[in-house]
């Protein structure tokens, strides 16, 4: 057989596969539209004491996905977002346990009103359908997006990277078997077979009109990707550029400790601070204090001239600093005009992802939180509660930094949509 019909024949079994896993899922989401809340909180209470009980087989699977980034020569970052531990797995079940807490999105009446013909009108929440989730490294995002689709009576068609395939897999047989043990369609939660490229492809054009809704969990190239090609919504965002600004009437402890934790908690996550702006007025009082924590910290500075007049141990900052999202402990610092110039500088530097501003002045905080144009502002606290669960949404399937429909963390209510009920006596329009 020769090498173009060996390609056609692989190219004809993933198309195959993904109809298959298609017309599951449009199945399994009209089982679940009209699903019993208690029957998916079993469903999710299920799988948590499954996820729990299998931990030792999701280390040994997150064992050989490592072994294979590493040998890849994946960045620290990566490894990091990648890696499984008993705790981080035992949060993941305690994740499922807060969803099946939280309220039913589905059924909920927004508002409604009578007109004066006597015609009664709702506004009803409603599931969007099919979400398909395209991911990297972050295996934990098979519990969290296909728990989170699933409460809100949505199907999830799960694409994780090559390099997480062993450990999303280990925890979707976890999760399909709380579906069984509720009785609800274990296709209301599915993940693409193959690491073939192919088959985000099929996805992103939406699989003949299956898939509604693609959310990206991943790098740059591949969420851009998805923004480019896709035929279908996508909820998402492209970079995580999130800064800390630290007026002058800010507590210097408090921004101490803010500013440390937001770049250096977990430098590999989207909420981790990559700017750190100092107001003018208070340089000469902060610069040094704060470029001491974070380098006891281990993290790099780099500032501009300002700033590095100062302090000597700061490194020179480019132009590309400012819009470079490190992912790593790495900081860029920058002297600022005051609470102007730290708005000026995150709209034309920022990715209107999270932004947060220290400061004991009212009237200066409200003034960041309301000109700020970021899916997430913050006063007085870390960029990383940039976190559905922090919100107390009970997880997130991802951050959208759109302004339609999501933006912010995508939770339960995010991946509902609506539809207008209307009850009449039998009104007829003139």
């Amino acid at each position: 057989m020769s090498l173009a019909a060996v390609d056609n024949t692989a190219s004809r079994d993933i198309a195959d596969a993904m109809s298959r896993i298609a017309t599951a899922a449009r199945t399994a989401a009209k089982d679940l539209a009209n699903a019993p809340t208690a029957a998916k909180n079993q469903a999710l209470g299920a799988m948590a004491r499954n996820i729990r009980a299998a931990t030792d087989d999701i280390i040994a699977a997150n064992a050989k996905d490592l072994a294979t980034a590493r040998a890849n020569d994946r960045p620290g970052s990566f490894i990091d977002r990648l890696t499984l531990d008993a705790g981080r797995i035992s949060a993941m079940a305690s994740g499922l346990e807060t969803i099946a807490a939280l309220a039913d999105p589905v059924g909920a009446i927004e508002t409604s009103w009578d007109r004066p013909n006597g015609l009664k009108i709702e506004r009803v929440r409603v599931p969007i359908g099919v979400i398909g989730i395209i991911f990297e490294s972050r295996p934990n995002v098979t519990a969290d997006a296909g728990a989170l689709c699933m409460k809100s009576g949505n199907a999830a068609i799960l694409r994780g990277g090559s390099e997480s395939f062993e450990t999303s897999a280990a925890i979707l047989d976890c999760l399909q078997a709380g579906l069984d043990e509720a009785g609800l369609n274990r296709a209301a939660i599915q993940m693409v077979p193959t690491p073939d490229r192919a088959a985000v492809g099929m996805m992103l054009q939406g699989l003949n009109g299956v898939i509604d809704v693609i959310v990206p969990r991943g790098g740059k190239s591949l969420v851009g990707r998805v923004q480019d090609e896709a035929r279908v919504p996508v909820f998402a965002h492209l970079e995580g550029l999130c800064h800390v600004y630290v007026d002058h009437s800010a507590d210097l402890d408090m921004a101490t400790a803010i500013a440390v934790n937001a770049k250096m908690r977990r430098t590999g996550i989207c909420g981790a601070a990559e700017t750190l702006l100092i107001d003018a007025s208070a340089a000469e009082r902060f610069v040094t204090p704060l470029t001491d924590a974070l380098i006891d910290a281990h993290c790099e500075v780099r500032g501009d001239a300002a700033s590095q007049a100062i302090d000597h141990r700061i490194k020179s900052a480019t132009e590309e600093d400012w819009v470079t999202e490190y992912l790593d402990a790495i900081i860029s610092l920058k002297i600022v005009d005051g609470v102007d110039g730290a708005i000026d500088h995150i709209a034309r530097y920022g990715s209107n992802h999270t932004d947060s501003i220290v400061a004991d002045d009212a009237e200066t905080a409200n003034r960041f939180l309301a000109r700020v144009d970021s899916a997430i502002v913050l006063h007085n606290a870390s960029t990383q509660f940039e976190d559905g669960c922090e919100f107390g949404m009970g997880a997130e399937i991802g951050i959208a930094t759109g302004k339609l429909h999501a933006r912010g963390p995508v939770a339960l209510e995010q991946l509902t949509t609506f539809k207008y009920m209307v009850r009449g006596t039998g009104q007829i329009r003139p």
